[in-house]
């Protein structure tokens, strides 16, 4: 086994291809998303002879808190990755690795993670630690009948609304109405949001290979509501929403969710993953509680993955771990 870069975008996608589990963060468009952030990243392939077994996007982060490699949503962990890693980390004088894998959270996988020398991170590495999936493989009838009797007479009921309608754009010019709902957003939530350079970013960069796709919930001619939605390598992900409270009434984000898990299915999409999703019973004032209800709403099934970890690398990560677990507990999550 060896580890050499991987900057062939044909191969790296073809990898991802042809596995079950994955995100579009560890697709070749968010590495050139992170490249348009001004941060430095590593593409990595982990090769048995010539055969590719795995691809890792690796991206260092200098922030407040501290210096680290960033490696969000890979599907596989070992000692010559994490060698490789640790190489790469000290070279850049990280402070430790943040790894947030799409590993099925197992006791096996738990292990192996301890085992090689990581521990819980206090704080999930801008990516969710749960999902929330929806299987396209029904036709949309059935998807129709699996929803929560609520979720499908709210859908229902905004379809025959002639006030509402769904627009779709691929056009970057649309960020402002997005931002202008967004805005009203965080000032009702009092959540840190995206910058406007990071969601711009974001859609500009997979919009350019038909994988981002505005879809807004308009009433009387007026954006209400609106999601980002990436399409990538046979999946559909609710990444980015915002919607206006003034008009919560109309219900207009449920037929914008629907709207959504319609297009992926017409793209050929197999899995629709709402992003993000806490159980609302457990965890009834997690910030994610009431979004998670919502997301549940439309049928589908949880998926939980190894809880963040981290490989402190300088001493400078007590800072770290101790900044964020004070953090942590102050926005309740």
């Amino acid at each position: 086994m060896e580890i050499r870069d991987l900057n062939d975008k044909n191969a790296w996608e073809g990898f991802w291809e042809k596995c079950e589990e994955k995100s579009f963060l560890q697709s070749w468009n968010w590495g050139e998303f992170w490249k348009r952030q001004g941060h430095k990243i590593w593409r990595l392939g982990v090769y048995d002879g010539e055969a590719l077994m795995l691809a890792v996007l690796a991206v260092k982060i200098i922030a407040k808190r501290g210096t680290f490699l960033l490696v969000q949503h890979n599907v596989g962990i070992s000692e010559i990755l994490l060698n490789k890693l640790k190489e790469i980390a000290k070279k850049e004088k990280c402070d430790f690795i943040r790894m947030a894998p799409l590993l099925e959270r197992t006791k096996e996988n738990i292990k192996l993670f301890k085992d090689l020398g990581f521990k819980k991170a206090p704080m999930h590495a801008s990516a969710y630690e749960a999902t929330w999936k929806l299987s396209l493989i029904k036709p949309e009838e059935e998807l129709l009948s699996d929803m929560r009797k609520t979720t499908r007479y709210l859908i229902k009921q905004t379809q025959k609304n002639p006030d509402i309608l769904i627009e779709k754009s691929d056009e970057l010019s649309d960020f402002a109405t997005y931002k202008r709902l967004n805005e009203e957003l965080v000032k009702r939530q009092h959540f840190i949001q995206f910058s406007d350079e990071y969601i711009k970013n974001e859609f500009e960069i997979f919009a350019k290979d038909r994988q981002a796709l505005w879809i807004f919930g308009k009433y009387k001619g007026e954006a209400r509501a609106a999601a980002l939605v990436i399409f990538w390598s046979g999946k559909g992900f609710y990444h980015q929403a915002a919607s206006d409270s003034s008009f919560a009434k109309l219900s207009i984000p449920y037929l914008v969710q629907w709207e959504a898990i319609k297009e992926a299915k017409k793209r050929g999409c197999k899995i629709y993953d709402f992003w993000g999703y806490v159980d609302p019973q457990k965890y009834s004032k997690h910030p994610w509680a009431g979004p998670s209800l919502f997301k549940m709403g439309f049928g589908g099934y949880k998926k939980e993955y190894v809880k963040t970890q981290d490989y402190p690398l300088s001493l400078k990560y007590r800072l770290t771990y101790i900044f964020e677990s004070f953090r942590k507990i102050r926005r309740e999550l």
